[in-house]
């Protein structure tokens, strides 16, 4: 890759850049433990959260424990995100290298691992993104959750459009930039874990590996 073309796709943390790509993953990770490992949200977990009082509250009330794990190990992956950053300084690099090696570790997993360890494996991974990467230049954004993003977005779109507010259309323009990538992701992960089945988390693996290739220390 040439020098100048090198720098210009840098990633420092808070860049939109940065933001779109582990968005698409986000999306991508949710559609994939959706479709592949027993209609689970490992990043969502609002989702998980629903699930488990859905069907605590049904006849089959013994379904709702399997909300349960990924739960406890999205809370692990925020405590150990904070452990680095109180460790490493800069501690962004080692975040996404961390995320690269539990993903490219899921896709050597045999498939007689149950469903459970590879979600509460990817509501980790996405933890230790949602603590670390949240925000975009000097706004909160969240990369695995379009809830608050839509919102924001369509905060942003009224200063926007009825005020002409220059701020507000870069706002409302790099928060649907993140939403749609978002979109993206669930589309590429519904896709590619329907046709390669449980090795398609190399393809977010594959992503990720990317942002470390890229990553700039700058948060300009």
């Amino acid at each position: 890759m040439p020098k100048s073309l090198f720098n210009h796709l840098k990633l420092s943390p808070n860049s939109l850049f940065m933001g779109i790509l582990l968005a698409f993953v986000g999306g991508y990770l949710d559609a994939y433990t959706y479709i592949t490992r027993d209609g689970v949200f490992a990043t969502a977990q609002t989702g998980n959260t629903v699930l488990f009082a859905v069907r605590a509250a049904s006849p089959e009330y013994s379904g709702a424990i399997q909300n349960v794990p990924p739960f406890l190990a999205f809370i692990a992956g925020v405590l150990v995100a904070e452990f680095i950053k109180d460790k490493l300084k800069p501690h962004y690099r080692a975040i996404l290298i961390l995320e690269f090696l539990i993903l490219l570790l899921v896709g050597f997993l045999p498939t007689s691992i149950p469903n459970m360890i590879i979600t509460m494996s990817i509501a980790f991974v996405s933890s230790l993104q949602i603590a670390t990467f949240n925000k975009l230049g000097d706004w909160s954004y969240n990369s695995t959750i379009t809830t608050g993003n839509l919102r924001t977005a369509a905060q942003a779109s009224y200063a926007a459009f009825f005020s002409h507010d220059e701020e507000s259309m870069r706002k409302f323009k790099s928060f649907a930039a993140i939403i749609l990538f978002f979109i993206g992701g669930t589309l590429t992960g519904t896709f590619f874990s329907t046709t390669l089945g449980y090795f398609a988390i190399w393809i977010a693996a594959g992503i990720i590996l990317v942002t470390v290739i890229l990553y700039h220390r700058s948060s300009k």
